[in-house]
């Protein structure tokens, strides 16, 4: 039996650390505007393709599904492969796959493109997010990973509306072609910027498997971020029809509430990072709540028009902490496993992302408004926070392996190590 090799102690940042972390999140930046811009170009896809609107929709959830099925596949061989060379992989096949969707020449090939360039998006995330975290100083690390998921809030903000004025103007096609652009760029300034690291040599996907999937705080963790963030997916799915059917403003006013929602998104992701510095679980718990009283507060002001669009941006702020948090708690209970501790904190969230939508949508068939989904938000957010309790309750009894209530820096380092007991 070998004694694990302990990490370099580091008191400070990596010295290239601000732009290596500049580089990542502009492949955060790349994936975040392709997975939005689809949405926004829905109807000019519908007719370059020949299907009904509704038909075409059916190609976002394709890119869901996609990175549900990426993240497990994916890490499963990921684990042993050197972290710049599989970033740099990661993005050169989401670059392939947009090419692919661009030259898509009908619905079947566009889903299974879409489909495909789901895949490396988890996993792209969960490297980041390890690479990031060992290159900043120990109690900088909760920041480090938020600075990678910033990208992916930008995109919203800026990414998301800059493809969609460039596919109604040149063709849905040309919005695609230019993500690809973007991830090229990205593999790039990961090759220039991002220090090499070796993979664990010691580690199997199979090895990785059992220590992930065999502890229950991984799965707890997990169900907190599918059933809590669902809230934030049930309010978001619907809140164009919300704005001009509930709040009764016109349907111009519907762009402001998604950069209400994009800003919200922004904000949220630099307060997580700050909250990680106090304590991972409790921002967890923080979020939950706060997710919940917010939820109620949407259903009560939507019919009040502009008194919505604060409330709009405080949910997806409070719930971009969430997010960031949940990464963090993933690569904290994964044990030794921490490449898929990493990246399935992104199928949770797309399985949150379907959740929330359906039930909103059943909601909503059911006859019960628009204002419903809200309600339905406050209830998963209210499950969310009741299963991280059960796994604090179920740590306490000696059934965790990592303590749940301390601070990103204080918790554990993600650097490789070369052997292992």
């Amino acid at each position: 039996m070998t004694t694990p090799a302990p990490a370099p102690e580091r008191t400070g940042a990596h010295p290239r650390y601000a732009l290596a972390v500049l580089a990542l999140a502009l492949g955060g930046f790349a994936i975040g505007t392709t997975e939005f811009v689809t949405m926004g170009l829905l109807p000019q896809i519908a007719e370059g393709i020949g299907v009904s609107e509704p038909t075409a929709g059916h190609v976002i959830s394709a890119y869901a599904l996609g990175v549900v099925a990426g993240v497990p596949v994916l890490s499963f061989f990921a684990a042993r492969l050197p972290r710049r060379g599989l970033l740099v992989g990661l993005m050169g096949a989401y670059a392939l796959f947009n090419v692919l969707s661009a030259l898509a020449t009908g619905y079947g090939m566009l889903t299974a493109a879409r489909f495909l360039d789901g895949l490396p998006h988890g996993a792209y995330f969960g490297v980041a997010s390890l690479v990031a975290a060992e290159l900043a100083a120990p109690d900088k690390r909760g920041r480090a990973v938020a600075a990678v998921m910033l990208g992916l809030s930008v995109a919203n903000v800026v990414g998301v509306p800059a493809a969609t004025f460039v596919g109604q103007n040149l063709g849905w096609r040309a919005a695609y072609v230019g993500t690809a652009v973007i991830a090229a760029l990205t593999m790039a300034l990961v090759l220039a910027f991002v220090p090499s690291r070796p993979g664990d040599p010691e580690a199997t996907g199979a090895k990785e498997a059992r220590e992930f999937f065999g502890s229950s705080q991984v799965w707890l963790t997990m169900a907190a971020g599918a059933i809590g963030f669902g809230g934030m997916f049930a309010v978001y799915s619907y809140i164009a029809t919300t704005v001009t059917d509930v709040a009764m403003l016109g349907s111009g006013t519907v762009p402001v509430f998604l950069l209400a929602f994009g800003l919200g998104m922004v904000a949220g992701t630099w307060v997580a990072g700050e909250l990680a510095s106090w304590s991972v679980f409790r921002s967890l718990i923080v979020s939950g709540v706060g997710s919940g009283v917010l939820m109620l507060a949407f259903w009560a002001v939507a019919p009040y028009g502009w008194f919505l669009l604060p409330v709009v941006f405080l949910i997806t702020a409070v719930g971009s902490i969430l997010v960031v948090n949940l990464q963090l708690r993933l690569m904290d209970v994964a044990g030794d496993a921490v490449t898929l501790g990493a990246a399935m904190n992104h199928a949770a969230l797309n399985a949150a992302n379907a959740l929330g939508a359906w039930l909103g949508g059943v909601v909503i068939a059911a006859g019960y408004g628009y204002r419903a989904p809200a309600l339905v938000g406050a209830a998963l957010s209210v499950l969310g926070v009741a299963i991280l309790l059960l796994a604090s309750w179920h740590d306490k009894r000696g059934a965790g392996r990592t303590p749940v209530d301390v601070g990103a820096g204080e918790e554990r380092s993600y650097a490789p190590v070369s052997s292992r007991s």
